[in-house]
């Protein structure tokens, strides 16, 4: 099976190779290069995607820089590779159009525009990618661009796993650390969707930005500490890496719920011990994953309760741009992908 595209004639042509932003070795955004490469060839469960748009995320920062959280080397070789990076063409999602269908793969048919969640897999950084039916695949709205379908991907599906393992609504106190980043962007909007009272912490400047998504209030990160005053939350979503269980325990209410969205190795040795011995539940995992992710964050964002967060937008051939602007650590949502 081999994808097809139409040609100027109105004729239909064989497409074997594709362009692909590949990560030849570890390193800095120049590592980071636009190769040919053959087009991957759909399984019998699988369908292939024409891909229109993806993200450049942290995600795809670790994987390049090998840059895994503290106490977390030992996991080097094995998550990302010995010399080199062991899925070489990154992005974790992408949306885009079906071109290819194989013969178990039931519920989709050319032309159909989806958004596809790879994760750990990798592979959106190109032309085309492939997926399996019964996995993180599912059709979007006509009315839904491309580039906002990639844009809700990896920052809706991380926000919707962690968040599925509490309980939200009204009179439920919700802070999110890290709100104008692609998860707590995300989170904010999921949780004043629910009813909760949301507070956001963020800089200064993205703070028109969170009250925009449902933030209640606004925490300056640079003027003050959300963890050294007297306010207490039931949920505590950490997407920087910057508050531990002991530094928030003091702020979190009894019962409550501290989501480790970025942990380092220490982090996730403790939380056991810390949740049995606070009565507060400490957790780095999420609990809900695959289609039925992709599923509700579609439905959520077709009916108006979340919408996407684009800071900037790169075409392929200006990938080592986009990882440079990743790395400054100061986009807001998502860094946009697009293919040619």
């Amino acid at each position: 099976m081999t994808a097809t595209s139409r040609s100027g004639t109105g004729t239909r042509r064989r497409v074997t190779t594709m362009r692909a932003a590949m990560a030849e070795r570890f390193g800095g955004p120049e590592v980071v290069v636009v190769r040919d490469v053959p087009v991957p060839e759909p399984a019998a469960d699988e369908v292939l995607v024409r891909v229109r748009a993806s993200t450049v995320s942290i995600a795809d920062h670790r994987m390049r820089a090998a840059d895994l959280p503290r106490g977390l080397g030992f996991l080097r070789v094995v998550a990302l590779g010995a010399f080199r990076p062991r899925k070489p063409i990154l992005g974790m999602e992408a949306a885009g159009e079906v071109v290819a269908v194989g013969r178990d793969a039931a519920g989709f048919a050319p032309g159909d525009r989806v958004m596809v969640m790879r994760g750990s897999r990798m592979g959106c950084h190109a032309q085309f990618v492939t997926a399996r039916a019964e996995g993180a695949v599912v059709r979007i709205p006509d009315a839904m661009s491309f580039e906002d379908a990639a844009a809700l991907a990896f920052g809706g599906y991380t926000a919707i796993s962690f968040l599925h393992q509490v309980a939200l609504g009204p009179g439920v106190d919700v802070l999110v650390n890290g709100g104008s980043g692609a998860v707590g962007s995300s989170a904010i909007q999921l949780a004043a969707h629910a009813g909760a009272r949301v507070t956001a912490v963020t800089s200064g400047r993205n703070a028109d930005l969170v009250r925009s998504l449902g933030a209640d209030r606004v925490i300056d990160y640079e003027r003050e500490d959300f963890a050294a005053g007297d306010e207490t939350w039931d949920v505590v979503v950490e997407c920087v890496g910057n508050a531990p269980f002991t530094r928030v325990e003091r702020v979190l209410k009894p019962g409550g719920t501290l989501l480790l969205v970025i942990a380092d190795g220490p982090a996730m040795l403790r939380e056991k011990g810390q949740s049995r011995r606070s009565g507060r539940r400490v957790t780095h995992e999420g609990t809900l994953f695959g289609k039925p992710v992709v599923e509700r964050l579609v439905e959520l964002a077709a009916a108006g309760a979340v919408r996407p967060v684009i800071d900037r937008t790169f075409e392929l051939d200006d990938i080592v741009a986009a990882h440079r602007y990743v790395d400054t650590g100061r986009k807001r949502g998502a860094v946009v992908l697009r293919l040619p």
